[in-house]
């Protein structure tokens, strides 16, 4: 049972009663006696919690920084009215506005409750119970329970970069429109027909076609377009590092992982554009995520839906297992795209042993942040104070120039940009290599 602010008015009257009116224990009983019936009243004639019924979408989704509103349904399925108040409590990382809201719901009727949610980060958040507090004709008394009704949140990332989309779809169409090339060989798509001359090679020379024709005519070749793109994104500790400063990131607490997932989704939204089948893994001791085999306007909605509860694990990661993990997914020669960090823990540890492996059968691109704040450092040297932070960050510096090179040496290929730079950066390397034919 729960009381109100009138019940608590109401016995500061009643002892005013028996202090200015009646003052004996005759009057004592009498207020008491009157406190009692207004209380019985009340929950005498209180709707019941049990006759109302609760229900909600079980997974409402938003992109990040976005508001949006989920409902509560409310149905009085009982024979008198509920009156009261009702909180629907999420987790404060959901940023809730009006959570509170006033009940006085006739019998057999259904109304629908909104509460506004603005998640700054992306990730799912459980609905936490909701409370009812329902009170009688009279306002003095009622009853609270607590109900669970399940449902999420999911938001999504933010995903910042999808205003470089769709230019980088348009260079994509141009490129394929213009290389109708005249490449030969395996893993080529034949494109058309045209009229020999000279140069060509005789190997081109459709025998079958020219004597339905006038003229000699060789085949015109063009890249497959049904290439096969892993994404593989290590989750371990690496990936925990914040880059820059909190208001210099686009994405959420601007860890590496953030930064990664932002080029992951430009990239996946490109190949798909492309004709590309997209793969994607995060790893670190074990698979935590993966989208597999899918292509098309479909890859977008699963990347974001993938990526959304992907954090940081502040554990080592087994690069041999991801090397496995990738290795069962890419049966055919494919563009690996890894992302990780270019330290030099990780690349003589972690990269280097499993590295020459993979580049071995697939076409390997490795992706790694790098931190604005150390350039800046690096730059500043007004004062004698700054020359230590200047040094350490040369040194930084130099140790991912080292590490670019080992890795350009064994057939890699390096993107490393600043969080802001690095999903355009990893697009255009992506145009680059199907401008060449690479990919």
């Amino acid at each position: 049972m729960v009381v109100t602010g009138r019940l608590a008015a109401a016995a500061v009257l009643a002892a005013l009663f028996v202090t200015l009116v009646l003052p004996s224990w005759p009057g004592v009983l009498l207020a008491t006696l009157a406190l009692a019936a207004l209380i019985g009243i009340d929950l005498l004639l209180l709707g019941s919690p049990g006759t109302l019924e609760l229900s909600r979408e079980p997974l409402t989704t938003v992109r990040t920084g976005r508001s949006i509103e989920v409902e509560l349904a409310v149905l009085n399925g009982g024979t008198r009215p509920a009156r009261g108040t009702l909180w629907d409590d999420w987790p404060p990382s959901a940023h809730v506005r009006h959570r509170t809201h006033a009940l006085n719901l006739p019998p057999n009727t259904r109304i629908r409750l909104r509460t506004e949610l603005t998640p700054d980060y992306h990730g799912d958040r459980v609905a936490g119970p909701v409370t009812l507090r329902l009170l009688g004709p009279l306002g003095m008394a009622g009853r609270q329970v607590r109900r669970q009704v399940p449902a999420r949140l999911r938001a999504l990332p933010p995903f910042h970069s999808e205003r470089l989309l769709a230019s980088k779809v348009k260079r994509l169409q141009q490129l394929e429109g213009r290389n109708t090339t005249t490449i030969r060989g395996q893993g080529t798509e034949f494109d058309s027909f045209r009229e020999y001359v000279a140069g060509d090679d005789v190997r081109t020379i459709d025998w079958r076609a020219t004597a339905r024709a006038n003229d000699v005519l060789v085949r015109t070749w063009r890249p497959e377009r049904n290439r096969h793109v892993v994404m593989m994104l290590d989750t371990g500790r690496v990936s925990a590092g914040r880059i820059g400063s909190a208001d210099s990131v686009h994405s959420g607490n601007g860890t590496r992982l953030d930064a990664a997932i932002e080029a992951t989704l430009l990239l996946g939204g490109l190949a798909a554009s492309g004709g590309d089948s997209v793969d994607l893994l995060a790893y670190d001791r074990r698979l935590r995520t993966e989208v597999r085999g899918i292509g098309g306007k479909r890859l977008q909605l699963k990347l974001m839906h993938a990526l959304a509860g992907l954090t940081p694990e502040l554990t080592d990661t087994d690069y041999r297992g991801m090397l496995r993990a990738t290795l069962q997914r890419a049966r055919r020669r494919s563009l690996v795209v890894w992302f990780t960090h270019l330290d030099a823990a990780t690349l003589q540890e972690g990269l280097l042993p499993v590295l020459p492996v993979l580049a071995e059968r697939h076409r390997v691109l490795v992706v790694s942040v790098t931190d604005p704040d150390v350039a800046a450092a690096a730059a500043h040297r007004s004062g004698s104070g700054d020359l230590y932070a200047a040094a350490a960050a040369e040194n930084v510096i130099a140790d991912h120039a080292v590490a670019r090179e080992t890795l350009r040496r064994l057939g890699v290929r390096v993107i490393a940009a600043a969080p802001d730079r690095l999903p355009e950066a990893l697009a255009d390397e992506y145009l680059e290599l199907k401008r060449t034919g690479a990919l």
